[in-house]
Protein backbone atom coordinates (compact mmCIF):
# COMPACT_ATOMS: atom_id res chain seq x y z
CA UNK A 1 0.00 0.00 0.00
CA UNK A 2 1.42 3.38 -1.00
CA UNK A 3 2.08 6.13 1.47
CA UNK A 4 -0.56 8.37 -0.16
CA UNK A 5 -3.24 5.78 0.58
CA UNK A 6 -2.59 5.75 4.30
CA UNK A 7 -5.27 7.37 6.42
CA UNK A 8 -3.96 10.08 8.73
CA UNK A 9 -5.36 9.79 12.25
CA UNK A 10 -4.66 11.75 15.42
CA UNK A 11 -4.95 8.88 17.90
CA UNK A 12 -5.09 5.07 17.65
CA UNK A 13 -5.59 2.81 20.67
CA UNK A 14 -5.20 -0.96 20.41
CA UNK A 15 -5.08 -3.57 23.14
CA UNK A 16 -5.12 -7.30 23.78
CA UNK A 17 -3.14 -8.32 20.71
CA UNK A 18 -1.57 -11.30 22.53
CA UNK A 19 1.43 -11.68 20.24
CA UNK A 20 3.01 -15.08 20.79
CA UNK A 21 -0.27 -17.00 21.06
CA UNK A 22 -2.24 -19.06 18.54
CA UNK A 23 -5.23 -16.75 18.86
CA UNK A 24 -3.45 -13.59 17.74
CA UNK A 25 -4.54 -12.33 14.31
CA UNK A 26 -1.21 -10.66 13.56
CA UNK A 27 -1.68 -10.56 9.78
CA UNK A 28 -4.97 -8.67 10.08
CA UNK A 29 -3.45 -6.25 12.59
CA UNK A 30 -0.45 -5.65 10.34
CA UNK A 31 -2.77 -4.90 7.42
CA UNK A 32 -4.65 -2.37 9.55
CA UNK A 33 -1.49 -0.69 10.87
CA UNK A 34 -0.16 -0.35 7.32
CA UNK A 35 -3.38 1.41 6.29
CA UNK A 36 -2.97 4.27 8.76
CA UNK A 37 -0.54 7.03 9.67
CA UNK A 38 -1.20 7.78 13.35
CA UNK A 39 0.11 10.87 15.11
CA UNK A 40 -0.11 9.01 18.42
CA UNK A 41 -0.40 5.26 19.09
CA UNK A 42 -1.37 3.90 22.49
CA UNK A 43 -0.74 0.20 23.09
CA UNK A 44 -3.19 -0.42 25.91
CA UNK A 45 -1.86 -3.65 27.43
CA UNK A 46 -1.51 -7.35 26.62
CA UNK A 47 0.32 -6.62 23.37
CA UNK A 48 2.90 -9.37 23.88
CA UNK A 49 1.52 -12.29 25.88
CA UNK A 50 4.33 -12.92 28.36
CA UNK A 51 2.23 -15.46 30.26
CA UNK A 52 2.36 -17.80 27.31
CA UNK A 53 5.40 -16.54 25.43
CA UNK A 54 7.39 -19.36 23.88
CA UNK A 55 10.27 -19.42 21.42
CA UNK A 56 8.52 -22.38 19.81
CA UNK A 57 5.66 -20.17 18.65
CA UNK A 58 6.63 -16.79 17.27
CA UNK A 59 5.49 -16.70 13.61
CA UNK A 60 6.83 -14.21 11.09
CA UNK A 61 3.67 -12.01 11.11
CA UNK A 62 4.06 -11.52 14.88
CA UNK A 63 7.59 -10.16 14.40
CA UNK A 64 6.37 -8.05 11.47
CA UNK A 65 3.87 -6.34 13.77
CA UNK A 66 6.66 -5.47 16.22
CA UNK A 67 8.89 -4.20 13.39
CA UNK A 68 6.09 -2.09 11.91
CA UNK A 69 5.33 -0.47 15.26
CA UNK A 70 9.05 0.32 15.56
CA UNK A 71 8.99 1.84 12.07
CA UNK A 72 6.07 4.08 13.07
CA UNK A 73 8.19 5.35 15.94
CA UNK A 74 11.03 6.13 13.54
CA UNK A 75 8.59 8.05 11.32
CA UNK A 76 7.48 10.34 14.13
CA UNK A 77 4.53 8.56 15.73
CA UNK A 78 4.41 9.07 19.50
CA UNK A 79 3.94 5.64 21.10
CA UNK A 80 2.83 4.93 24.65
CA UNK A 81 2.90 1.36 25.93
CA UNK A 82 0.43 0.95 28.81
CA UNK A 83 0.98 -2.25 30.73
CA UNK A 84 -1.61 -5.01 31.11
CA UNK A 85 -1.75 -8.24 33.09
CA UNK A 86 -0.23 -10.44 30.36
CA UNK A 87 2.71 -8.06 30.04
CA UNK A 88 2.86 -7.06 33.71
CA UNK A 89 6.65 -7.59 33.75
CA UNK A 90 6.91 -4.20 32.08
CA UNK A 91 5.29 -2.48 35.06
CA UNK A 92 8.66 -2.17 36.78
CA UNK A 93 9.73 -0.03 33.81
CA UNK A 94 6.81 2.41 34.15
CA UNK A 95 8.11 5.91 33.55
CA UNK A 96 10.75 4.79 31.03
CA UNK A 97 11.14 7.15 28.08
CA UNK A 98 13.24 6.92 24.96
CA UNK A 99 12.55 9.63 22.42
CA UNK A 100 8.86 9.40 21.51
CA UNK A 101 8.41 6.01 23.22
CA UNK A 102 7.04 5.85 26.74
CA UNK A 103 6.05 3.01 29.10
CA UNK A 104 3.36 3.71 31.72
CA UNK A 105 0.61 2.00 33.69
CA UNK A 106 -2.01 4.61 32.82
CA UNK A 107 -2.34 7.81 30.85
CA UNK A 108 -4.41 10.94 31.25
CA UNK A 109 -4.73 13.15 28.18
CA UNK A 110 -7.05 15.59 26.47
CA UNK A 111 -9.39 14.33 23.73
CA UNK A 112 -11.52 16.95 21.98
CA UNK A 113 -10.78 19.31 24.85
CA UNK A 114 -11.98 16.84 27.48
CA UNK A 115 -10.07 14.75 30.00
CA UNK A 116 -9.53 11.07 29.15
CA UNK A 117 -8.32 8.32 31.49
CA UNK A 118 -6.69 5.43 29.61
CA UNK A 119 -5.53 2.17 31.21
CA UNK A 120 -5.71 -1.58 30.56
CA UNK A 121 -8.34 -2.46 33.15
CA UNK A 122 -7.11 -5.62 34.88
CA UNK A 123 -7.14 -3.67 38.15
CA UNK A 124 -10.93 -4.21 38.19
CA UNK A 125 -10.71 -7.95 37.53
CA UNK A 126 -11.65 -9.96 40.64
CA UNK A 127 -9.83 -13.05 39.32
CA UNK A 128 -6.63 -11.07 38.81
CA UNK A 129 -6.80 -9.56 42.28
CA UNK A 130 -7.41 -12.76 44.24
CA UNK A 131 -6.41 -15.79 42.13
CA UNK A 132 -3.75 -14.92 39.58
CA UNK A 133 -2.85 -18.61 39.18
CA UNK A 134 -6.47 -19.28 38.19
CA UNK A 135 -6.35 -16.49 35.62
CA UNK A 136 -3.14 -17.92 34.14
CA UNK A 137 -4.64 -21.40 34.03
CA UNK A 138 -7.64 -19.97 32.26
CA UNK A 139 -5.36 -18.25 29.74
CA UNK A 140 -3.72 -21.57 28.86
CA UNK A 141 -7.13 -23.20 28.46
CA UNK A 142 -8.28 -20.28 26.33
CA UNK A 143 -5.28 -20.63 24.03
CA UNK A 144 -5.98 -24.37 23.68
CA UNK A 145 -9.58 -23.58 22.77
CA UNK A 146 -8.33 -21.18 20.09
CA UNK A 147 -6.13 -23.95 18.66
CA UNK A 148 -9.08 -26.36 18.55
CA UNK A 149 -11.19 -23.61 16.99
CA UNK A 150 -8.63 -23.20 14.18
CA UNK A 151 -8.90 -26.91 13.37
CA UNK A 152 -12.72 -26.80 13.44
CA UNK A 153 -12.78 -23.79 11.11
CA UNK A 154 -10.38 -25.54 8.73
CA UNK A 155 -12.89 -28.40 8.45
CA UNK A 156 -15.85 -26.01 8.11
CA UNK A 157 -14.09 -24.10 5.34
CA UNK A 158 -13.45 -27.36 3.46
CA UNK A 159 -17.16 -28.12 3.75
CA UNK A 160 -18.10 -24.66 2.49
CA UNK A 161 -19.51 -23.60 5.87
CA UNK A 162 -19.04 -20.33 7.75
CA UNK A 163 -16.39 -20.01 10.45
CA UNK A 164 -17.39 -20.02 14.12
CA UNK A 165 -15.74 -18.70 17.28
CA UNK A 166 -15.91 -21.27 20.05
CA UNK A 167 -14.11 -18.98 22.48
CA UNK A 168 -16.51 -16.12 21.85
CA UNK A 169 -19.52 -18.39 22.39
CA UNK A 170 -18.10 -19.69 25.66
CA UNK A 171 -17.11 -16.22 26.88
CA UNK A 172 -20.44 -14.67 25.91
CA UNK A 173 -22.33 -17.28 27.91
CA UNK A 174 -20.07 -16.87 30.95
CA UNK A 175 -19.79 -13.08 30.83
CA UNK A 176 -23.40 -12.50 31.81
CA UNK A 177 -22.91 -14.45 35.04
CA UNK A 178 -19.55 -12.85 35.77
CA UNK A 179 -21.02 -9.39 35.17
CA UNK A 180 -23.11 -9.58 38.35
CA UNK A 181 -19.93 -10.11 40.39
CA UNK A 182 -17.49 -7.98 38.49
CA UNK A 183 -19.27 -5.23 36.57
CA UNK A 184 -16.23 -3.95 34.81
CA UNK A 185 -17.82 -1.19 32.79
CA UNK A 186 -19.78 0.39 35.63
CA UNK A 187 -16.81 0.23 37.99
CA UNK A 188 -14.56 1.97 35.46
CA UNK A 189 -17.23 4.58 34.74
CA UNK A 190 -17.95 5.25 38.41
CA UNK A 191 -14.30 5.86 39.29
CA UNK A 192 -13.77 7.97 36.17
CA UNK A 193 -16.74 10.20 37.07
CA UNK A 194 -15.53 10.53 40.66
CA UNK A 195 -12.16 11.76 39.37
CA UNK A 196 -13.63 14.22 36.90
CA UNK A 197 -12.81 12.43 33.65
CA UNK A 198 -15.10 12.75 30.64
CA UNK A 199 -13.68 9.67 28.88
CA UNK A 200 -12.53 6.32 30.25
CA UNK A 201 -10.79 3.97 27.80
CA UNK A 202 -9.94 0.37 28.71
CA UNK A 203 -9.14 -3.02 27.20
CA UNK A 204 -8.74 -6.34 29.04
CA UNK A 205 -12.22 -7.87 28.65
CA UNK A 206 -12.06 -8.41 24.85
CA UNK A 207 -15.37 -6.61 24.42
CA UNK A 208 -15.24 -3.59 22.08
CA UNK A 209 -17.63 -0.88 23.19
CA UNK A 210 -18.42 2.81 22.94
CA UNK A 211 -21.26 4.17 25.02
CA UNK A 212 -22.22 6.86 27.48
CA UNK A 213 -22.66 5.54 31.02
CA UNK A 214 -24.75 7.48 33.52
CA UNK A 215 -24.61 6.88 37.27
CA UNK A 216 -25.79 8.76 40.35
CA UNK A 217 -22.51 10.68 40.26
CA UNK A 218 -22.78 11.85 36.65
CA UNK A 219 -21.92 10.57 33.19
CA UNK A 220 -18.87 9.51 31.23
CA UNK A 221 -18.09 8.21 27.75
CA UNK A 222 -16.86 4.62 28.13
CA UNK A 223 -14.77 3.05 25.38
CA UNK A 224 -13.15 -0.36 25.16
CA UNK A 225 -10.61 -1.07 22.43
CA UNK A 226 -11.55 -4.76 22.23
CA UNK A 227 -8.91 -7.18 20.99
CA UNK A 228 -7.10 -8.80 18.06
CA UNK A 229 -8.03 -12.36 18.99
CA UNK A 230 -11.79 -12.51 18.44
CA UNK A 231 -13.13 -9.09 17.48
CA UNK A 232 -10.15 -7.66 15.54
CA UNK A 233 -10.77 -4.12 16.75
Amino acid sequence: MGKSARRKVELVIISDVHLGTYGCHAEELLKYLKSIKPKRLILNGDIIDMWQFSKRYWPKPHMQVVKHITSLLAKGTKITYLTGNHDEMLRKFAGFRLGSFHIANKKVMSINGQSAWIFHGDVFDVTMQHSKWLAKLGAVGYDTLILINSFVNFILKALGRNKISLSKRVKDSVKQAVKFINDFELTAADIAISNGYQYVICGHIHQPEMKKITTEKGEVMYLNSGDWVENLT
